[in-house]
């Protein structure tokens, strides 16, 4: 079985725009991002986007629009050599009760399947705690950023992550040695 890094997009891997990253102006990397990918890459973790993308159902943007900007975040890490398995998203509204919007499981259930993931061995790292949530409802370590919301988040509510960093390669450094210490 693999194991994976499942990422939040917005606040995590980009920066957060004002409003709803959708267009390729809005398209800038979180500092040190790409070489956090490549190292989890080079270290045989699957690397799976995992974003809520409720503009569609708002009607901020298409879907095409969230496929068209996810490419472009794709190809920027491929210059960097940072590979991106997969980009999962949900365009659902929170009232919609849908099973793949975090924090429910869907997302990282379908990746489960078809990558032959333990997600017991995985780790989900988000700025969000219906990120967090989503991880621990499925058994995965969770990791809070302090990118994007992570920093009200943290202020928030009561919840415990597996591990808090201030950026993404922080969170990477940390796994990194973890793994090594098992």
């Amino acid at each position: 079985m693999n194991r994976a890094v499942f990422l939040d997009r917005d606040g995590v891997i980009i920066q957060e725009p004002p409003h709803y990253a959708h267009t390729s102006d809005q398209m800038r990397l979180i500092p040190r991002t790409e070489e956090a990918i490549r190292l989890l890459n080079e270290n045989d973790f699957k690397v799976i986007i995992v974003t809520n993308q409720a503009g569609v159902a708002k009607g901020y943007y298409t879907e095409k629009d969230v496929i068209s900007f996810n490419q472009l975040m794709k190809e920027e890490l491929e210059l960097y050599n940072a590979k991106i398995d997969a980009m999962l998203y949900c365009c659902h509204n929170p009232e919609d009760n849908c099973y793949c919007r975090k924090p429910k499981p869907g997302m990282l259930k379908k990746a489960e399947k078809e990558f032959d993931i333990d997600l017991q061995k995985s780790f989900l790292i988000g700025d969000k705690n219906s990120d967090i949530l989503a991880g621990r409802n499925v058994g995965c370590k969770t990791c809070l950023v302090l990118t994007g919301h992570g920093t009200e988040e943290l202020k928030k509510y009561d919840i415990k992550y597996d591990f808090i960093a201030k950026n993404l390669y922080g969170i990477v450094e940390y796994i990194l040695y973890k793994e090594v210490q098992i």
